[in-house]
């Protein structure tokens, strides 16, 4: 596979927003027109990036750190338009009860989109005659990696329960008992891979689309995955269980800026050993999948590859926890020998040693600046312009952060004062001027939250790692896409020296 150089990018903007955030018609962001007219507006600025976080089927609470599996597309973000205009759906089907416009209500939308989807599966899987049929059976031959997804989905349909509550049979995946299973749920996998196929059709089109614009596609890979989830039934070994398929330890993080407990994730942790057996085959895997979606990814808690919290699995909350050493070089030795130079950005934030450090340099990974983080200490701050470097990503602040604005309204007064002599930002936006001052790093990528072009408050920030509810629901509305916004993005580009044509 051949893969981007974040050196051959040179100097350039991007804008963070999610796929579900995108605006539309029918409560969720949509890989079709609106997200065409996105990727124009983004043309516009001229910024030509555009970051995006995990693209796979979130479970719990719509978290899309949080998947059932890690290799597949969330369909919940496929457009309903260009099934009716492959003839699936009709007009009536696409009028939509008055969603809000501007946060995504997942149970309702779901609730009412789901059963469309399944429809317009339908009518494709049961006529050969049509349009679509060849290139769906192509993708399903080919696409094999789809099949245990879709039984594990199936299965956890018909249990309506973890897998490691399913009989011991298919909880162990004894091949008898998945053989029968294949054959029972046959139609609930073809539909599941029908509706990869939407998605996988989809979204192959809306990437060709963002490179005629010269846009990039900067995409998001969690370290961790989801206990209950398919990739961990299917590969139970390289995960720290028991002999019922329940976690020994977890992963977290210890007490930090976010949490002063930490943050307990329960997420089972690796295997290193067992993984380096098979040169690290389910993460290339893992890797190769999402890379088919974008062209270079940000490798989430990039210091689990280093060193790890280990939290046993009984605590209520992280600060039981110790660290253990992470697969270190020889997890990039492998990667670069499938992959070539490493299309990865290290999310590099957090508790940060010299190991994490050395580990990001030799690996010739590019890491993250925080403009939210800077201030309130000493000269010393990496966060702070005058020690960023030029193969690194610049942010005002990521998708775990507040909004700028939130952020500013709720500064305290040491660290406001360090931020207003550091910056002697003067008159104007307050927000602005950040953006200029992210804009004006040496950072070779510079990357805006789309809150903060639009200045909006501590409402439209996407998740707060403290909580669980409430999270990953903003949406921009289509009068955001605002052409003087865009313009006077274009200007500072300009400015700094971001533009590339």
């Amino acid at each position: 596979m051949q893969t981007l150089s974040f050196d051959s990018l040179g100097r350039r903007t991007g804008v963070l927003l999610h796929v579900t955030s995108l605006p539309g018609p029918r409560g969720i962001g949509e890989l079709g027109a609106a997200a065409r007219a996105f990727l124009d507006w983004l043309a516009r600025t001229g910024a030509t990036v555009w970051q995006f976080l995990p693209l796979s089927p979130p479970s719990g609470p719509h978290c899309p750190y949080i998947s059932w599996a890690s290799t597949l597309g969330n369909p919940a973000v496929v457009d309903l338009e260009a099934l009716r205009d492959w003839g699936l759906l009709t007009d009536a089907d696409l009028r939509a009860p008055g969603f809000p416009e501007d946060f995504v209500d997942f149970d309702a939308v779901l609730g009412w989109k789901l059963p469309l989807l399944q429809k317009a599966a339908s009518v494709l899987l049961s006529s050969a005659s049509h349009p679509r049929a060849g290139v769906f059976a192509r993708f399903q031959k080919e696409s094999v990696y789809l099949q245990e997804p879709a039984l594990f989905q199936a299965l956890r349909r018909r249990y309506n329960a973890p897998w490691w509550q399913w009989p011991q049979a298919l909880r162990d995946r004894v091949p008898d008992a998945l053989k029968v299973s294949r054959i029972e749920l046959g139609g609930e996998i073809d539909e599941a891979v029908c509706l990869q196929f939407f998605f996988e059709s989809q979204w192959a089109d809306l990437r060709a689309y963002a490179r005629q614009r010269g846009i990039y596609l900067f995409g998001d890979v969690p370290i961790y995955v989801d206990l209950d989830s398919c990739d961990v039934w299917m590969n139970r070994e390289q995960f720290y269980l028991d002999s019922q398929g329940s976690p020994t330890v977890v992963a977290g993080v210890p007490p930090d800026y976010f949490s002063e407990k930490g943050q307990l994730w329960s997420n089972p942790l690796y295997r290193w050993d067992r993984m380096a057996e098979d040169d690290y085959a389910w993460w290339r895997a893992r890797l190769g999948r999402v890379l088919c979606h974008a062209d270079f990814v940000r490798i989430d808690h990039f210091r689990g590859l280093s060193s790890y919290w280990e939290i046993p699995a009984w605590a209520s909350d992280a600060r039981t926890g110790v660290f253990r050493k992470g697969p270190g070089r020889a997890f990039f030795e492998v990667m670069r020998r499938h992959f070539g130079p490493l299309p990865l950005i290290a999310e590099d934030l957090g508790m940060i040693d010299e190991e994490v450090i050395s580990l990001r340099q030799w690996a010739e990974l590019p890491g993250m600046k925080v403009l939210q983080f800077a201030f309130g200490g000493d000269a010393t701050n990496p966060h702070l312009p005058h020690n960023h470097s030029r193969r690194n990503v610049v942010y005002l602040g990521t998708h775990d952060n507040d909004t700028t604005r939130g952020y500013l309204e709720k500064l305290d007064p040491r660290t406001h004062e360090h931020l207003r002599c550091y910056l002697s930002l003067g008159e104007g936006d307050p927000v602005w001027n950040l953006i200029r001052v992210s804009l004006g790093s040496v950072c070779d990528l510079a990357v805006i939250t789309m809150q903060d072009l639009l200045g909006l408050g501590s409402e439209a920030r996407m998740n707060n790692p403290a909580t669980v509810l409430g999270n990953w629901r903003f949406r921009i509305r289509e009068q955001d896409l605002d052409p003087s916004c865009a313009d006077r993005l274009r200007d500072l580009n300009g400015l700094y020296g971001r533009l590339t044509c």
